[in-house]
């Protein structure tokens, strides 16, 4: 199975290295010197990593037979993909990986069916399941432990526990003051 594990950003100097927006959570195995990875657009790979380092908090790849910054900067926005067993499970306990997440069925904790998910977007600070609704509609639920009480790969469910408002429109009143106000002028009608 493939995965996307970075996309190519802008040159880095003169001598072809490139800066890449990492998409996994595996750099230090995926992005390692030696390995082999496809691309999207199939025409620019496959590319072999030279050598990889952090500079200024970001990582920046050299690959074989890219010597210059033209070279570089023709393999920008590539994507690169990594070959992975389908077995394969994430180092830590409650890590995962998208294809494990993808179709889950998401109830909430009281057993209601909330849809299926049919995405996962992955934001600078946290990550988002894209889930459809029985009626077609979509809802973005934040991938955190506040919010995801459980995923059970074995059952094919992501148990949730919403707060008001995220899965539906009845959203609690924030404080007693909006609460009288509301009263106020539900009076004056």
């Amino acid at each position: 199975m493939q995965l996307v594990v970075a996309r190519i950003g802008r040159a880095h100097g003169i001598k072809g290295d490139v800066t890449v927006e990492v998409r996994t959570d595996e750099p230090e195995l995926r992005l390692a010197p030696g390995a082999v990875l496809a691309t999207d657009p199939a025409s620019t790979g496959p590319l072999t990593i030279e050598a990889g380092r952090v500079h200024s908090g970001r990582l920046l790849l050299r690959f074989e037979g890219v010597k210059d910054r033209s070279a570089a900067e023709a393999l920008r926005n590539t994507l690169l993909i990594a070959e992975v067993d389908p077995e394969e499970l994430p180092e830590e306990e409650d890590e995962y990986y998208d294809h494990q997440l993808m179709d889950l069925d998401v109830v909430t904790a009281e057993g209601v069916e909330v849809g299926r998910i049919t995405e996962i977007s992955h934001l600078p600070s946290q990550d988002l399941f894209i889930v459809e609704r029985p009626d077609g509609s979509e809802v973005m639920i934040p991938f955190v432990e506040e919010i995801v009480a459980e995923i059970d790969l074995a059952e094919q469910k992501a148990v949730i526990t919403p707060p008001p408002g995220l899965i539906d429109d009845r959203a609690e009143i924030a404080s007693s003051r909006d609460a009288e106000d509301s009263q106020d002028s539900e009076d004056a009608s």
